[in-house]
């Protein structure tokens, strides 16, 4: 009997150095909100410098990218073939955060945020996904949105009230 639990002690002892281990490897949630942070400037970074290969690098090979056009969800391939011509150009474009919220999950491997920026096409908003595969984040999942002060809205409704019946008439046939 004082075998069995000094083996079951034993056990007990090892399985706790275990969990500790990987208590003490998994990064802070503060650690990993300043990563993401990083990760998303360098990525507007990568694009104000037109730098093709850091900013698609930054993107898992599934992204989808959705931009301010009903038309724009774009595969990360789709994205890339249509912004390589204004990459080639030296001139993509320049997103600055103004302010942005990361959440984790509790996994430590899943992030979503939103962000407030400034752009040529003056205040926007993006949210999107990032996943840690191989100790890598990648941006899984992003969208962006022209942010509409509410007092103007019935006049952006009317202005384009013509392109939307195009273009829903294209997503009826």
């Amino acid at each position: 009997m004082k075998n069995y639990f000094l083996v079951l002690l034993v056990l007990i002892s090892f399985y706790n150095c275990t969990l500790q281990k990987k208590v003490k490897h998994s990064p802070s949630v503060a650690v990993i909100k300043t990563n993401v942070n990083t990760l998303l400037d360098n990525w507007h970074k990568a694009a104000s410098e037109a730098n093709y290969e850091d900013y698609f690098g930054k993107m898992d090979s599934l992204s989808v990218f959705i931009g301010t056009d009903a038309t724009e969800n774009w595969s990360k391939a789709q994205f890339a073939d249509f912004s390589k011509p204004y990459f080639d150009k030296g001139k993509a474009w320049s997103f600055k955060p103004l302010e942005r919220n990361i959440y984790v999950n509790e996994a430590k491997d899943f992030v979503w945020f939103d962000e407030l920026l400034t752009t040529w096409m003056g205040t926007c908003r993006g949210s999107g996904v990032l996943e840690k595969k191989q100790n890598v984040w990648k941006i899984k999942h992003y969208v962006l949105s022209v942010e509409i002060p509410n007092n103007d809205i019935q006049a952006v409704i009317l202005a384009k009230k013509k392109s939307d019946s195009l273009f829903l008439s294209t997503l009826n046939k």
